[in-house]
C-alpha cells in the first residue's frame, strides 16, 4: 500500500482535532449528515410514488 503525505497530514490533523475538542463536534456532523441524507433518500424515493403515468 503507498502512503501519501497528503493522507499523513489529514490524519494528523484529525487526531490532534478530537484529542482537543473530543470526540462531540465530529458526532454531531455525523448525525446531521446522517439525518440529511435519511431525508433527502425518503424524499426522493417517496416522490415517484406521486407520479401518475397513465
Amino acid at each position: 500500500m503507498e502512503h501519501h503525505p497528503a493522507a499523513a497530514r489529514l490524519t494528523e490533523a484529525a487526531t490532534i482535532a478530537v484529542q482537543q475538542h473530543g470526540t462531540g463536534n465530529l458526532l454531531r456532523v455525523v448525525l446531521v449528515v446522517m439525518v440529511l441524507g435519511c431525508a433527502l433518500t425518503a424524499w426522493f424515493l417517496l416522490s415517484g410514488y406521486k407520479r401518475k403515468d397513465d
